[in-house]
């Protein structure tokens, strides 16, 4: 009897289990970087047990239907979060889970990983940071230049310890980008080609870095896109810029796309420059990014970007004016210029890469690349302008208030071009790692074919006086004219290999990382061996701290603007510039502020260069010497600190002290002197040379050098609704040189002030979690919109880029600034789904 009662009750049991009805939750567990987090804990709440993510970050978990759920979210170092659910029967929710960083917590989590902490120079950057930034040019290159400096905000450029633009390396997937290389000025600039909103990873060295990155001296950025999981996107709005961005996966998870479309136009900023006339500036990209997984040893990847910029001027008139101070006169020096003509500029870049990882098993790692870069560049100006120069009337009672009224000279100038740059690259590459617990060994082989077509037609005539300069009589004069062509097919071999050794056998981390990369080109046939070494040491104790080191050969071959010499002739027997280097640093966490735990990080360098190739630069164009007719040094040291001076907000402090100096061959100049000796200057009354003597210029500051570069960037909220939150970013940057052309005497004799600019943003949150918003809600898919005003230029500083150089009746140069933007507001919608 007792059988049947307990058979029954099991019975009806069973059918009650049956009869209950489920739902699904599916998703994927990611970070503030978006980067997949493994291992972390499920638990529906008030259950006992529960499931964990897997190596991919994705998880599945079947919960009850019609009934409130509540699921538990929870990793070490990260706050616990909890999501809410109620759910119809067999209905399917997908979902993504941020974690954050949790103060309470961070006590045991180290700031920044291990593996970057042992290496020289790496910066990490957040890409998240990269949307937020208040900043003209905004993008990754918007936080960079935070960290390193700037002396233009029109522009995404930026140098790196006493190098130029040139000297910087960036990368995108492993695959090398390159800038337009007939940019003369900021405002001609177009799209970064990195897109923020697609970048998973960025890894920035600002020196020492290793033998697997290419051949350049100052820089590397190293970009890594994202691999997405799952059904997301991002849409924003500006005055400047407006841009969609879409990635998912298919069903079975073995494809993934990430797909994104800018346009920009900065004419609101450049039309508030001292220049009047019509600008138009335009600019727009498509990026895309799909991942297939043949299987479980292999993957495809394709990437493509293509990214065109367009700038139209019609420049009307200016007026500039500078202060002239001296033992002898000051005065309020103006320039008035009437301009006629037109400019007209078309930049197309694109870049096609595919790439086929494979996993032989799990030491050995495969990757074989294949890619095309194509750069097509069209640089029509025809300008030609009528000034006049002198005092000008700063007396507003005066009837010729704004007026020149004391006329120091006069005269015409025309700037023409019809220059046309065609570039295209081909690469086949492969890399390589192996993974031996104490060695990690990786190497790396590549050909590339690089086609270059370019075609330079451009002359400035210059009219002062009634006079053509350089004056010669009966013969009207060019004051500068290039024309020549150029058709060059090029081919490099490099590669490299590099170990990474772990020396440690007691509690105290050692590890030593050594590599050596070669490079050939049939250009100048010159074949480059640069072998370079790091070593960290993090001993074991209650202070966390790791102390490094790192030496190495850093060189740089020609590549095309290297070659150009002023007259416009190519010295295709130019060879590499050199530079040894030697770098020694710390990386030190500690506590404060509350017991949050900041970042404190610190680099002294010392580079020499050899085989220097001088330049000049104006605005952003570098014009070469097209000679190796020069050595250099830079020498400096860097302080940044990182952390969060308030609680989930990221800030950090950048300091550095640089000198880079140089010496040029040759550069020798006379000074005369009269039978009385006196030395002959424009005062002397007896002119007549009866001695010579000859001056060596020797070392003097480089175009780059500044001494002294701070970078600050603060995040903050309300402390009673972190839904309103400020950001500013800060740059100040001590003087720096610009060069008179044609003087050996005064090369680089002019000084620009230094360059100090504050740009702030306020963010509000329009609308929150969607977990808040009723089913029928038209934005019910978005997770969040952000409203946000910019303020550009908040102290409305008149920074200086470059001079005008114009002369008086008397043959005496002035300079004349050009300035660069005031201050300028801009409004951003930013939204995700």
């Amino acid at each position: 009897m007792r059988f049947y009662f307990c058979f029954i009750i099991c019975l009806f049991g069973y059918l009650g289990f049956a009869q209950t009805k489920y739902a699904t939750i599916a998703g994927i567990v990611v970070d503030e970087n978006d980067i997949a987090v493994k291992n972390v804990s499920i638990v529906i709440l008030g259950k006992n047990s529960g499931i964990l993510t897997s190596d991919t970050g994705t998880f599945t978990l079947k919960v009850p239907a019609q009934k409130s759920v509540a699921l538990i979210f929870s990793f070490v170092g990260y706050a616990e979060q909890q999501k809410n659910f109620f759910l119809s029967n067999d209905e399917v929710e997908k979902i993504t889970v941020q974690l954050k960083r949790s103060g309470k917590l961070l006590e045991t989590v180290v700031v920044g990983g291990d593996k970057e902490r042992k290496e020289i120079g790496i910066i990490k950057i957040n890409p998240k940071t990269a949307t937020v930034l208040p900043s003209t040019v905004g993008g990754v290159e918007g936080l960079i230049k935070t960290l390193v400096g700037s002396n233009n905000e029109l522009s995404s450029q930026y140098n790196v310890r006493g190098g130029n633009y040139d000297e910087n390396l960036v990368y995108i997937n492993d695959f090398e980008i390159y800038r337009p290389y007939l940019v003369s000025s900021g405002q001609q600039e177009g799209l970064s080609l990195i897109n923020p909103e697609m970048t998973r990873n960025i890894n920035f060295y600002t020196g020492g870095f290793q033998s697997k990155y290419g051949d350049k001296m100052s820089s590397v950025l190293d970009i890594q896109y994202k691999k997405p999981t799952a059904f997301s996107g991002s849409a924003y709005v500006s005055f400047l810029e407006q841009g969609l961005q879409l990635e998912g996966t298919s069903k079975n998870s073995k494809v993934t796309y990430l797909a994104a479309v800018r346009n920009k136009s900065n004419k609101n900023i450049v039309s508030n420059q001292p220049t009047v006339g019509a600008y138009i500036p335009s600019a727009s990209d498509f990026q895309g990014f799909i991942t297939y997984k043949v299987s479980q040893k292999f993957q495809l990847e394709v990437l493509s970007i293509f990214s065109t910029a367009k700038f139209t001027y019609y420049p009307e008139s200016v007026k500039k004016t500078s202060s002239v101070f001296s033992p002898f006169f000051t005065a309020n020096l103006g320039l008035d210029v009437n301009f006629e003509g037109q400019e007209k500029d078309n930049y197309a870049t694109s870049l096609f890469g595919i790439t086929l990882l494979q996993n032989l098993n799990a030491k050995v790692k495969l990757k074989w690349m294949l890619s095309q870069f194509k750069d097509n560049e069209k640089e029509n100006y025809d300008i030609s302008g009528s000034y006049i120069f002198g005092d000008r009337d700063f007396d507003k009672n005066s009837a010729t208030f704004g007026q020149i009224t004391n006329p120091l000279g006069a005269g015409y100038y025309q700037n023409y071009a019809r220059n046309v740059l065609n570039i295209q690259s081909y690469n086949l590459g492969h890399k390589g790692s192996y993974d031996a617990k104490k060695h990690f060994v990786q190497w790396g082989l590549s050909v590339e074919q690089v086609k270059i077509i370019d075609k330079l037609a451009q002359f400035e005539f210059r009219d002062s006086a009634g006079y053509s300069l350089p004056y010669t009589p009966s013969v009207l004069s060019i004051f500068n004219a290039q024309n020549s062509t150029a058709n060059l097919s090029i081919y490099k071999y490099n590669g490299y290999v590099q170990d990474n050794i772990k020396l440690s056998k007691s509690k105290n981390d050692i590890t030593l990382q050594t590599g050596v990369r070669f490079n050939y080109n049939n250009l100048n046939n010159q074949i480059l061996i640069s072998p370079r070494a790091q070593l960290s040491y993090k001993p074991f104790g209650k202070k966390d701290i790791v102390y490094k080191l790192a030496g190495g050969i850093y060189n740089q071959p020609p590549f095309y603007r290297e070659l150009r010499k002023n007259d416009g002739s190519l010295n295709t027997n130019i060879k590499a510039q050199k530079s040894t280097q030697i770098v020694a640093g710390i990386d030190y966490n500690f506590k404060a502020f509350g017991n949050r735990i900041l970042r404190f990080t610190t680099e002294a360098y010392y580079k020499n260069m050899t085989n220097v190739i001088p330049y000049d630069i104006d605005n952003v164009k570098i014009r070469y010497s097209g000679e190796n007719n020069a050595k250099a040094y830079a020498t400096g040291i860097e302080f940044r600190l990182f952390g969060e001076l308030v609680k989930d907000a990221e800030s950090w402090l950048s300091v550095g002290i640089m000198r880079t100096r140089e010496n040029l061959n040759n550069d020798k100049y006379y000074t005369y002197k009269n039978a009385a000796g006196e030395i002959i200057t424009a005062n002397t009354i007896d002119r007549v040379v009866a001695d010579s003597i000859q001056n060596e210029v020797g070392m003097l500051r480089r175009p780059s050098d500044r001494l002294i570069t701070v970078g600050l960037y603060l995040e903050d909220y309300l402390t009673t609704n972190k839904n309103f939150k400020v950001h500013l970013n800060a740059i100040y940057g001590s003087n720096m040189v610009y060069n008179i052309p044609g003087s050996v005497k005064y090369r680089n004799g002019l000084i620009i002030n230094p360059y100090i600019r504050v740009d702030m943003g306020f963010s509000a949150l329009l609308l929150s979690e969607k977990s808040m918003r009723r089913s029928h809600n038209p934005l019910k898919k978005f997770e969040n919109i952000w409203a946000s005003l910019e303020v550009f230029n908040i102290i409305n500083r008149e920074n200086t880029i470059s001079f005008q150089l114009i002369k008086d009746f008397s043959n005496t140069v002035y300079a004349l600034p050009n300035r660069l933007t005031p201050r300028l507001l801009n409004l951003k919608i930013i939204g995700k789904f």
